[in-house]
């Protein structure tokens, strides 16, 4: 069932629990992440990059393939199918196309333009049904081409974007995207606490999510996280998975070469990676 994200983020941040983004890049990804959240009966984000989203041939395409598998997989809990990190552009692609969320990441501008686009795509998404998320402060590391340095958020900025009436904030708080370097300093709560203060009922949201331990995942949520986004976890599984299955010959029985069956252990990967984040996030039984 595709919705926007505002009410089941919400309820998130009410009922002290998170809803988890899961990035998709191919039908693999889409049909894991819907099955699972079915059967933990969990609402679930599937998160969309502008990289991905040329990868996939376009976000109309990515739509259709969504609302299509949505229906024929017989999805009944609440499904929000959105930008991740979207340029201004990106945004309006993707109300076009008929997406039910889009992110804003106008980190990288001066908080006063941020502000500036930021209140003209809170417009443009309400108007068409959709939830918005904005984003201040860069998250550290890369995704997609999308490079930030990781500094942490200043709270009254965040107040100020979250004063525009956008669903859900990503602010930086010491989160990185990618694998953590050794040397990782941790989250700053201190930040996050200061933000949570300003913004009120305002659901938070934790960019970076792979590789975050389970303790501080848990205090974020106490503090007003409400979604997780979880990306280079999947892409992992999916490889080991993957390599496992060609390093052990099974490719080579009989028609082990054969897509349906060289993508499968990548697939029960990603659930298997999805469940195990549901269950932490304590989104399972929400939908």
């Amino acid at each position: 069932m595709l919705v926007s994200a505002k009410e089941m983020l919400d309820k998130a941040k009410a009922g002290h629990y998170a809803v988890g983004q899961f990035n998709i890049n191919n039908l693999e990804w889409t049909k894991a992440i819907l099955l699972t959240a079915q059967e933990l009966n969990s609402p679930v984000i599937l998160g969309v990059s502008e990289g991905a989203g040329k990868y996939m041939t376009g976000y109309k395409t990515v739509a259709a393939m969504v609302k299509a598998m949505d229906e024929e997989l017989g999805i009944t809990v609440p499904v929000a199918l959105h930008l991740d990190h979207g340029s201004y552009e990106g945004c309006y692609k993707c109300i076009e196309a008929g997406f039910t969320s889009i992110m804003f990441d106008g980190s990288h501008y001066a908080i006063d333009e941020n502000v500036a686009k930021t209140k003209e795509l809170v417009e443009a998404a309400h108007k068409n049904g959709m939830s918005i998320e904005a984003e201040v402060g860069s998250i550290g590391g890369e995704e997609d081409g999308v490079v930030g340095m990781g500094e942490c958020a200043d709270p009254n900025e965040c107040k100020a974007i979250a004063d525009l009436g956008v669903d859900m904030l990503a602010a930086g708080i010491g989160n990185i995207h990618g694998k953590y370097p050794a040397n990782w300093a941790g989250l700053s709560f201190e930040t996050l606490d200061s933000i949570q203060k300003l913004t009120g009922a305002m659901p938070l949201v934790l960019h970076g999510g792979t590789g975050i331990p389970a303790d501080m995942i848990k205090k974020a949520i106490d503090l007003g996280v409400s979604k997780i986004n979880v990306n280079t976890e999947c892409q992992l599984s999916f490889a080991d998975a993957t390599r496992k299955y060609i390093e052990a010959g099974k490719d080579l029985e009989g028609k082990g070469f054969d897509p349906r069956k060289l993508l499968a252990p990548g697939t029960e990967a990603i659930k298997a990676t999805v469940k195990e984040k549901m269950e932490l996030f304590g989104s399972v039984g929400k939908a």
